[in-house]
């Protein structure tokens, strides 16, 4: 039995929507893992701050989620990914494997960009057309999202990822991204890693991605927690 996994979901989405829906749990359980849930400040069970300075550091909800000792595998989607990459950087040596989805070399970008647009369009709640931020606002108007917490943790000024500290993290790390994202060149952010490897997704766009059996299967093996 290898030690316990933990999960970190995306934007407007949680622990339950994100990992348990699609499965993830009842298969890593099928293969006798533990499973550590972790709702980012702002979605699902955690507390919803209005105020953006108070999602600064929300890797620190990943690390509190740790075990008193001992070392985690861990996967991420989307924000989840970043916010886990801050967590292991901070803490390498909690991390025995590491898998992150739905990122690429756009986390080294000194601004998120579109973060203020995606924000503004989230807080109002109202339709948009097309594109990713049409996608976010459908997922922020959940029942059990707070649409002004997660425009919050959208305009929060986090420090940017710094590439070089990547070296930090020496565990094996798996990048998987979809050929439909746009989330950056992938092999950049594999790249800055001491052991990692990529895996893309055929056919596959940013919001399918933690649905994919293909991500599924390979995240799984990767751990080597593969039910038996």
């Amino acid at each position: 039995m290898g030690p316990p996994v933990l999960l970190v979901h995306g934007l407007a989405s949680s622990f339950e929507l994100n990992w348990r829906e699609f499965g993830w749990v009842d298969l890593l359980a099928d293969a006798g893992r533990e499973v550590i849930g972790v709702d980012l400040l702002g979605h699902g069970t955690a507390p919803k701050p209005h105020d953006a300075d108070e999602y600064r550091r929300l890797e620190d909800r990943v690390i509190e989620a740790l075990p008193a000792e001992g070392q985690v595998d861990a996967v991420g989607f989307s924000l989840g990914a970043q916010t886990l990459v801050r967590a292991a950087v901070a803490h390498p040596d909690r991390f025995h494997r590491i898998v992150l989805a739905g990122i690429g070399g756009g986390i080294f970008d000194a601004s998120e960009g579109r973060g203020g647009e995606i924000a503004d369009a989230i807080e109002k709640g109202e339709p948009v057309e097309g594109g990713l931020t049409s996608l976010f606002v459908q997922f922020a108007n959940h029942p059990d999202n707070d649409r002004l917490a997660l425009a919050a943790c959208m305009r929060a000024e986090r420090p940017r990822i710094d590439r070089a500290a990547l070296a930090a993290v020496t565990c094996p790390v798996l990048v998987v991204l979809g050929d439909q994202d746009q989330a950056g060149d992938p092999q950049v952010l594999v790249d800055a890693f001491p052991d990692a490897r990529l895996r893309m997704l055929r056919n596959t766009e940013h919001f399918g991605t933690p649905k994919s059996f293909d991500f599924i299967d390979a995240a799984l093996e990767f751990l080597d927690a593969v039910p038996g």
